[in-house]
């Protein structure tokens, strides 16, 4: 699928079979959300515009490169994006943060926004959304759709797993949005869940389940 990039580095897919398994506790699932959050944000992250720097070693004077980390915003699709959120800021700490809350009407099945506060200015920034599951993809649909409706152009999705019938669905609605995820699963089983998956991330998160 266009835009999509599956990051399939032997580290991340040995964590990723960590995360699976119905044995991780809950400490380490966090854990290993954040390592392989990180990962996927290298990768998200790696044409990004570098500034020239001079700086002084304790050798010699010297240019290197930097980003501009205020020029990045990490959107959380709450709850399950927190669980990505603190290993890819430790990394960034100078990155922006918003947050966008939804849920699904038992009635209607529609999608509702029950909180949004991103940060001023997100519209000239790269934003990088997070959500550790992309099932159906309307979570994320709905979010990009909030994010465009503020001005944002530069969209990128960072997901640890991923169904083939949700990464369509988004890609067939977007043509300009990049997706990066650890894994491309088999496919949804009747109940919407992720085969083979991981199981419900926001409850593994916060130990709910």
């Amino acid at each position: 699928m266009k835009n999509v990039f599956e990051i399939k580095h032997p580290i991340i897919q040995h964590k990723l079979t960590q995360l699976r398994s119905k044995e991780t506790r809950t400490c380490d699932f966090r854990k290993l959300c954040d390592e392989i959050g990180v990962f996927l944000g290298y990768e998200a992250l790696k044409d990004i515009k570098m500034l020239d720097k001079g700086i002084e070693t304790p050798i010699t004077f010297t240019s290197g490169k930097m980003i501009e980390e205020e020029n990045i915003t990490f959107v959380v699709i709450l709850r399950a994006g927190l669980g990505m959120l603190n290993g890819i800021l430790e990394v960034i700490p100078s990155a922006k943060v918003g947050h966008i809350g939804l849920y699904r009407d038992e009635n209607t099945l529609e999608i509702v926004e029950y909180f949004s506060k991103l940060p001023s200015g997100i519209e000239n920034t790269k934003v990088m959304l997070l959500d550790p599951m992309i099932a159906t993809g309307g979570s994320i649909i709905d979010s990009i759709n909030i994010l465009k409706a503020k001005g944002v152009k530069d969209i990128n999705v960072l997901s640890l797993i991923s169904s083939p019938e949700g990464l369509n669905k988004i890609t067939t609605k977007f043509d300009d949005i990049n997706i990066y995820t650890a894994a491309i699963d088999d496919k949804l089983n009747e109940k919407g869940y992720i085969v083979p998956g991981l199981g419900d991330a926001g409850d593994r998160i916060f130990g709910t389940h």
